[in-house]
């Protein structure tokens, strides 16, 4: 069976199939390359490694999530890797050894601390050689929830990540009677890199999604003949579809909850009454999750590691790299944990329990929506145009917004007006307010920019190689804004410094690490540079910062 463009179509019925007959990832039966699997990853949920000393060995691993197997780049033999828990004002030792054929690196995600530490081959430090060990050492300086992973190649679509939990010196300020990591993932049999080559081939190579007769005729019936063929002749002229909702979807990924595909079913038990902290983390390579608990409402309590005022809602979509902490008080016997992908190809999913063995229903996927012309355009109230910027940026950029939107009340493509509650950077408030009390003394503006006929993406218009780097003074207050120019959401991720986001305003909302940033708007937040060193800042979508999207920044 081939697509439209004429692509052979996997056999999804049995990848499916066979997903039901594995009780997990990793190969229990085959020869293993590496030390034997840990009872608990067996079990479904990595092990927890705690204290102020850890020992972390990264070795190739065979795993199997479709009824191949895979070499899997693992942590202690595990996927997904240990999860850590530290205490807030703990130094913390890590030796790192690394046992592959190939230089390797940990950075981790959110985590303030020398820069030196980052871990960040060609930034912040050489890399980790094969056969090697690295020291990382700091003091923690925060708590919350966060995760780890390589930057070092394909690394982290193959496996290498983990979750990381803070306590926070003083306690918990919201009651939990038992708690959950809940780590999504995505999982391919290819090799990343030849994914790579397929979307620099054609980019809409794994989308199977694309705009119809049917759908031409249904915007007929909505807006009438004239404003359809209107649409479609500024689709065609942008020579971009509805539909790009994400580049890389399940007819090659397997969605993953703690390193188990849908059909093994993880589980997570509780006792009705009880108060259960689920840690949602995105350690996916390039998936967007839409994640809700059909009968459950989760009550948002922290968000990319920083306590929030607590606000209750049915679906939170989660960017690439995000951690939310919810709340629930299960009262039946059994829901589901649904996370699907936001271009509705496939979905992760889970089970929250009284006692083993029980499940609920899980829903079926949504149907994709298209994009609308506010995510090409931008503010529909003004003169808003989206136009060609070869003339402006050259080839590596094929679209540019003159009136970008500031509604950070939108929940993205796919989750406006779905009848349910949904989670949107507006109604997040952080604890306690900004950090710093000082107001900008300067602004930079970037712009994020893609060519998806050739699938390059940059800020301003240079990828990485092209760019030089971005200068912060020390200790300085500013205002960064991103405007995105393409139809793709990218969650931008700067290391070393909190991101404070701000309504158009000017009004402080919440403190993050990653900001998802949706097609043809523009977000403002604040930075401290309190941080001195180079650091990175980049798409945290893995093939966009491998294609360019991706920048030094120096603090001197």
């Amino acid at each position: 069976m081939r697509n439209a463009l004429g692509f052979e179509l996997p056999d999804l019925s049995r990848r499916r199939f066979v997903q039901g007959l594995a009780a997990g990832g990793l190969m229990l039966a085959l020869p293993r390359l590496s030390a034997a699997v840990p009872a608990a990853t067996r079990s479904g949920y990595p092990p927890v490694l705690s204290g102020t000393e850890f020992d972390l060995v990264l070795e190739e691993t065979l795993v199997n999530f479709t009824g191949r197997p895979r070499l899997a780049t693992t942590i202690n033999g595990c996927l997904p890797g240990p999860i850590l828990r530290w205490k807030e004002g703990d130094t913390v030792t890590l030796r790192v050894t690394n046992r592959l054929k190939e230089d390797s690196s940990i950075h981790w995600h959110g985590i303030l601390l020398p820069y030196q530490m980052d871990g960040v081959p060609g930034v912040s430090f050489p890399g980790i050689r094969p056969g090697e060990t690295f020291t990382y050492r700091f003091k923690v300086q925060q708590s919350g929830t966060y995760w780890y992973h390589s930057h070092s190649g394909m690394q982290e679509q193959t496996g290498m990540y983990g979750a990381i939990i803070i306590e926070p010196r003083a306690g918990q300020p919201v009651r939990a009677d038992r708690e959950y990591v809940v780590q999504l993932s995505d999982w391919t049999d290819e090799d990343p890199m030849r994914v790579l080559h397929k979307l620099k081939m054609h980019s809409a190579y794994y989308n199977f999604h694309q705009a119809t007769v049917l759908d031409f005729f249904r915007d007929v019936a909505n807006e009438g003949l004239k404003a359809a063929l209107g649409k479609r002749q500024m689709w065609n002229e942008m020579r971009m579809s509805p539909m790009d909702l994400a580049d890389v979807s399940a007819y090659t990924y397997t969605y993953l909850v703690n390193g188990m595909p849908p059909a093994a079913n993880w589980t997570a038990l509780f006792k009705p009454g009880e108060r259960v902290r689920l840690r949602f983390i995105n350690s996916g390579a390039m998936t967007f999750f839409d994640v809700r608990i059909p009968g459950l409402p989760m009550t948002v309590v922290a968000v990319d590691g920083q306590d929030v005022e607590p606000v209750t809602v049915d679906e939170i979509r989660i960017a690439v790299a995000e951690t939310y902490d919810v709340i629930v008080e299960p009262k039946d016997e059994a829901y589901t944990i649904f996370a699907q992908s936001m271009d509705r190809s496939g979905f992760a999913r889970a089970t929250l329990a009284a006692r083993a063995g029980l499940s609920a229903p899980v829903p079926a996927l949504d149907k994709p929506q298209p994009l609308e012309m506010e995510d090409m355009m931008g503010d529909m109230t003004g003169t808003a145009r989206a136009h060609h910027a070869r003339t402006e940026y050259g080839p590596s950029v094929d679209m540019r917004v003159d009136t970008p939107r500031t509604n950070l009340d939108d929940p993205g493509v796919g989750l406006r007006d779905n009848g349910r509650r949904v989670l949107t950077y507006a109604d997040l408030h952080t604890v306690g307010g900004p950090l710093d009390p000082r107001g900008p003394g300067r602004e930079i503006e970037l712009h994020l920019t893609g060519n998806m006929e050739r699938y390059t993406w940059s800020i301003d218009g240079l990828e990485f190689g092209r760019a030089t780097p971005i200068h912060f003074r020390h200790n300085e207050r500013l205002r960064v804004i991103f405007v995105n120019d393409t139809m793709m959401t990218h969650p931008m991720h700067m290391h070393g410094m909190w991101n404070e986001l701000e309504t158009p305003e000017g009004e402080f909302l919440v403190r993050k690490h990653t900001i998802a940033v949706q097609p043809a708007q523009r977000v403002s937040f604040l930075v401290t540079a309190d941080a001195l060193g180079r650091w990175v800042w980049h798409c945290h979508l893995m093939l966009h910062m491998d294609a360019g999207m991706f920048r030094e920044i120096v603090v001197a």
